[in-house]
């Protein structure tokens, strides 16, 4: 939870030295504490602790400044309650003024530094201790696992001289996170001592794994069971389809607790039976806003959104995650205006009603209403988070405005959120998408951590203004990281290797992404590698694609046959592109484009006379030729002008400055070109 105001830095007196004997060595004194009297401090660092677990953090940070005496609990107290909010620079700021440290101020430190991402500065604190307990390890190993990195993991575990069942339970949640089940199946025979929670991980690995029937097994061999086992064996049917053997064991249990009820209610859901599921929740001991939102849910995702409407309005449990989530529905079937109207009658709000009424207008095209919500949360709503940054950045790429980004580039800055990897993916995605490539790439290089989406960004990007061989080289690159590339990585590899020229390279990037990676072409590859091909004249091997993709049971799209017209205009193949011409005019019959290019390669090759037929079919259907568009930025505010539309206030003011900059363009160009020419001659004449 974020305050909607900055918090107040600890002022220090001067530049502190550390050194990792568990002191901090101040060049200038910090503060004086008295002597004289020892105060209680337990009331006090459990007030802190309290004030940090409900997210008031301007208050346990008021109450630290005036504790005239503190000690290491209370600076652990600050340290870890600041991680807890998300004030990841607080937190290590505070970390690095303690005049004293104990074992449990380097165990907060390195889950902290984990759950911000920054991996390195944990190990460096975690190397560099004076001394460690087996929490110091789990949290190393815990660490890892919630970033991707199982194998790390695995390492720290295995140099544990003193394991505890949490260390072996933490590894086995990790290789079940991955889908390594056998090697978790041997970590849990291997265990020497077992608690619920090993048993209940494994069922749940089994479970997800498709291994139900071993699931159900371990389930019955357990010495002991509580209601999260039961839960996790329930669980896992429902997610296997077997949903009436969950219901009987439901009914079997000894005792249920709210998450049994929901789980159940949310099955019954995910398997369409909403009536079903209605009747378990009139029958729930105590209703649960959770279930109640689960059904309104499930009506979503069937489409039945104005069904779930007429509920939410005569139901009582409805709160804003019912709103918020039928507002998503509304988005998601192009109905703007209603979803507006909720979020307008909204009793309440939170962050996330507010990201998603601006990411859905974002989404369904009114991007600049989105940003006037942008605008209006920060004047009366809670303080935007990375979901937020997120979305609005977006929003500046696909309109795109460079100007309205980079003040919001700065907002995240200010407010650390770019260390978020999604709002600095977004962040990249947005330069690029300008054509700023330099701070796209310098951003990207800066990064603390990166994912497939960071990759990508890069890669389309630097594909999409042109510069194919650095978009290569940067995939190149990604090759030799763990991160494995999917299908987007493909479409601008492919799209790069088409600016390039690269035409061997492009079908062995092909090839490579089917039989290397197993990635299933899309029509947005197939787009590619044909547009690739007609560019240099290969228009008989692009054909031979798109036999293949029938062949494969791809529907070839309109993008594809625009790719293979668009080759066959640049080399004046007349005959296939008539083909493809009339292809994509039987799918989109009012597309002005195609019949313009068609008329004119028939014009370009002496054929008049199918040129004014083409001409005579669009006059027939109505078709007209959609005029030319541009826009420009001036000062925050975007302007647009329409090809033989004069209409646009500024529009005399504008032609004059553009013919101005071209006639001094031309006189700059000449004079150029003059001096030139007198310096050739000059040199003739010496």
């Amino acid at each position: 939870m974020f305050i909607s105001r900055p918090i107040q830095r600890i002022k220090f007196a001067g530049a502190l030295s550390l050194n990792f004997t568990g002191k901090l060595t101040p060049l200038r004194s910090i503060q004086s504490y008295s002597t004289t009297a020892t105060l209680n401090l337990k009331p006090l660092n459990s007030r802190i602790s309290e004030c940090m677990r409900n997210g008031f953090i301007e208050e346990a940070q008021n109450l630290f400044d005036e504790m005239p005496q503190r000690n290491t609990v209370t600076y652990n107290a600050m340290v870890r309650g600041y991680f807890q909010n998300g004030f990841f620079r607080e937190g290590i700021g505070l970390f690095n003024v303690m005049p004293e440290r104990d074992i449990f101020s380097y165990n907060t430190m390195i889950a902290g530094l984990m759950e911000f991402g920054d991996i390195n500065g944990a190990r460096e604190i975690f190397e560099k201790m004076p001394f460690r307990d087996v929490v110091s390890w789990n949290s190393m190993i815990s660490g890892y696992i919630s970033n991707g990195l199982i194998n790390e993991a695995l390492g720290v575990f295995t140099g544990m001289v003193s394991k505890d069942v949490v260390s072996w339970n933490l590894v086995m949640v990790g290789l079940v996170g991955v889908g390594k089940v056998d090697l978790a199946e041997d970590f849990f025979n291997e265990m020497g001592t077992r608690d619920i929670a090993s048993w209940t991980t494994m069922i749940s690995g089994f479970a997800s794994a498709g291994r139900i029937v071993e699931a159900r097994g371990l389930f019955e061999d357990m010495p002991v069971r509580d209601v999260r086992a039961w839960n996790t064996m329930i669980a896992g049917y429902i997610e296997n389809g077997c949903i009436q053997i969950a219901e009987v064991l439901f009914q079997k249990m000894p005792q249920c607790d709210l998450r049994s009820w929901n789980e159940m209610i949310e099955g019954l859901v995910r398997n369409q039976r909403i009536q079903d599921a209605i009747k378990l929740f009139v029958e729930m001991p105590q209703k649960c806003r959770r279930s109640w939102n689960s059904i309104v849910f499930g009506l979503i995702r069937t489409g039945l959104i104005r069904e779930a409407h007429a509920f939410l309005e005569k139901s009582p449990f409805s709160d804003t995650v019912s709103w918020t989530n039928l507002m998503v529905g509304y988005f998601e079937t192009g109905d703007v205006d209603t979803a507006v109207c909720i979020f307008e009658l909204m009793p309440a709000r939170d962050a996330t009603a507010w990201n998603v009424i601006i990411f859905g207008l974002g989404e369904n095209d009114h991007g600049e209403e989105g940003l006037k919500y942008f605008v209006k949360m920060k004047e009366e709503g809670p303080f935007p988070d990375e979901a937020t940054f997120t979305s609005v950045l977006t929003i500046c790429s696909d309109l795109p405005t460079l100007q309205l980004g980079r003040q919001i580039h700065a907002q995240v800055t200010k407010t650390g959120f770019n260390y978020f990897v999604a709002v600095s993916n977004a962040m990249v995605t947005l330069y690029a998408r300008c054509g700023n490539t330099n701070p796209a790439l310098l951003l990207f290089s800066s990064m603390t951590s990166r994912d497939v989406i960071s990759w990508n960004s890069v890669i389309c990007g630097l594909a999409h203004n042109g510069n194919g061989v650095e978009a290569i080289e940067m995939f190149e690159k990604m090759r030799s990281t763990d991160i494995k590339p999917n299908q987007i990585t493909f479409i601008g590899v492919l799209s790069a290797c088409s600016h390039a020229g690269l035409v061997d390279q492009g079908k062995y990037y092909f090839d490579f992404m089917k039989y290397d990676c197993c990635l299933e072409p899309t029509s947005e590859h197939y787009t590619c590698i044909v547009d690739l091909l007609g560019r240099f004249g290969l228009i008989d091997e692009a054909m031979s694609f798109l036999v293949e993709m029938e062949a494969n049971g791809v529907e070839v799209p309109a993008s594809v046959w625009g790719a293979v017209l668009g080759a066959c205009r640049i080399h004046k193949n007349i005959q296939v592109g008539k083909i493809a011409g009339e292809r994509i005019l039987e799918m989109k019959p009012h597309d002005s484009g195609v019949y313009m290019i068609l008329a004119e390669m028939y014009l370009s090759n002496g054929k008049r006379d199918d040129a004014e037929r083409v001409w005579a079919r669009m006059r027939e259907k109505g078709v007209k030729k959609q005029p030319g568009c541009c826009w420009i930025e001036v000062n925050g505010s975007g302007h647009v002008f329409l090809s033989g539309d004069s209409s646009h206030p500024q529009f005399s003011r504008a032609c004059g400055d553009v013919l101005g900059l071209l006639h001094r363009e031309m006189e700059n160009r000449n004079s150029t070109s003059n001096v030139a020419s007198f310096q050739g001659m000059q040199v003739l004449i010496d």
